[in-house]
């Protein structure tokens, strides 16, 4: 029987002191032999990530009426009306750590550090802060070495590590809501431009940096330094695969253009103090971020991320959308109806931008579905009413299939108080990365 050779498996394209990572390509998968042929096609890696948003939401506007698969989008979630058979709304879920339990005020930083670890943050604002290990975390010990970054960590507000940020509680928990030890945060990137380089850096830190200036210098993009291996891997594609690498390389240039662009923009403002390549634009700036997280899953960089769209206790106005008032004043509302629908439309704004994040997930195609397919998104809060500090019926979004393992389409209402840690032992359980326990977990998540 004639077998067709098949390429050694590659996952980058390189030139000097870059490496584009390929996506999943038909012609790259290994050989298969007959068991696993007989076993059933290729099936694409998980991702997970993890979204999250401040000051809670406006609840009235977020839960949908009904339960089970006949339901509406309310006004925040209308966006994602497209994708609603993608989508999980869970309602019921609670951080129980995010609460006082003693410790007074506090609630932002709580929320933020409590998020992913379900634990309670030692109210501290010195070097002593101490929570617990994130779930995205977890999930990354145990899948180190299967992808070239065990996790990314995303942001738009600059990191702080240290300080007294919110009634006693260190900076650290407010900006940080991935934990890779009990006292040890990871913070966000929030640079888009670092970000691209890092994922396509190759070679010692010098030769990356000596790499960037000579780009920049002659104004040349990062394909032209991997133009030459490219034209030699596409001599060995199939059609399909020569089309879709040919879709890929567009997509990486139209993204470092987006970058140059916002690059020159600052250098036109010398006083402005956003760091390098950050947009002058909100907007612009999660769109960017959330475009790079799509494009590490796509080439398998990482299968676990976390994004902070801003830090819990964000001021932040959005005159954009016509809300000239800072949002944490804001959603202090004191049930007054003008406040609420400003809250919502902030609400909605975050909401439309993670819109077009699960749009181009499921743009991507990836084995038998799409990337969105293959994802894991958890979007939400660790508080839901920002006027009362709750930490119960929490606003959370499940957007992808897990590979088929998530019943999507529905809203699910979970008994209050049920711990969101469930949620997360039941996706670790799914990305292959099972633990019997985390933070203040019960067991796994019921009706996924």
């Amino acid at each position: 029987m004639n077998v067709t050779p098949r390429i050694p498996r590659r996952t980058f394209l390189r030139g000097l002191g870059t490496a584009l990572a390929l996506p999943a390509l038909q012609t790259l998968w290994p050989a298969t032999s007959a068991a696993a042929t007989a076993a059933g096609p290729h099936r694409p890696p998980r991702r997970m990530a993890f979204i999250y948003i401040p000051n809670g939401a406006n609840m009235a506007d977020w839960t949908p009426k009904a339960e089970g698969k006949d339901f509406e989008l309310p006004y925040i979630l209308d966006p994602l009306k497209p994708y609603r058979q993608d989508l999980l709304v869970l309602s019921g879920l609670t951080h129980d750590k995010a609460r006082p339990n003693g410790d007074g005020a506090g609630d932002h930083a709580r929320a933020s550090a409590t998020f992913l670890t379900a634990c309670q943050a030692r109210k501290t604002d010195g070097a002593d802060i101490r929570v617990g290990v994130s779930v995205d975390q977890m999930a990354a010990a145990r899948l180190a070495g299967q992808t070239r970054f065990a996790s990314l960590e995303l942001g738009c507000d600059r990191s702080k590590l240290a300080g007294n940020c919110d009634s006693g509680y260190s900076c650290a928990y407010s900006f940080n809501i991935s934990w890779k030890t009990p006292s040890t945060p990871m913070p966000p990137e929030t640079d888009p431009r670092l970000l691209f380089e890092r994922l396509f850096a190759s070679g010692s830190p010098e030769e990356n940096a000596a790499a960037r200036a000579r780009r920049q210098r002659h104004e040349r993009s990062v394909l032209d330094f991997v133009l030459e291996d490219a034209r030699a891997l596409q001599r060995q594609l199939g059609a399909t695969d020569r089309r879709k690498l040919d879709e890929y390389l567009t997509a990486v240039r139209e993204l470092e253009q987006r970058i140059e662009n916002a690059e020159k923009f600052q250098a036109a403002l010398p006083d402005y103090d956003k760091p390098t390549g950050v947009p002058e634009t909100y907007a612009e700036h999660i769109r960017l971020m959330f475009d790079l997280l799509a494009l590490a899953f796509q080439t398998d960089s990482t299968r676990v991320a976390t994004f902070i769209l801003a830090h819990d206790g964000s001021n932040r106005p959005y005159p954009f959308l016509g809300v000239r008032e800072g949002h944490h004043d804001l959603s202090h509302h004191g049930n007054d109806e003008e406040k609420k629908k400003k809250i919502a439309r902030i609400n909605r704004f975050h909401l439309e931008q993670f819109a077009q994040f699960v749009a181009r997930l499921k743009a991507i195609p990836e084995g038998d579905g799409s990337l969105l397919d293959h994802s894991m998104i958890v979007y939400g809060a660790a508080i839901s009413d920002g006027n009362r500090h709750n930490h119960n019926d929490l606003p959370v979004l499940l957007a992808g299939r897990g590979g088929g393992t998530l019943d999507t389409g529905r809203h699910v209402r979970y008994p209050d108080n049920t711990p969101m840690a469930n949620l997360f032992l039941s996706l670790l359980d799914r990305m292959g990365a099972p633990v019997e326990r985390l933070g203040d977990s019960t067991g796994p998540l019921a009706q996924l």
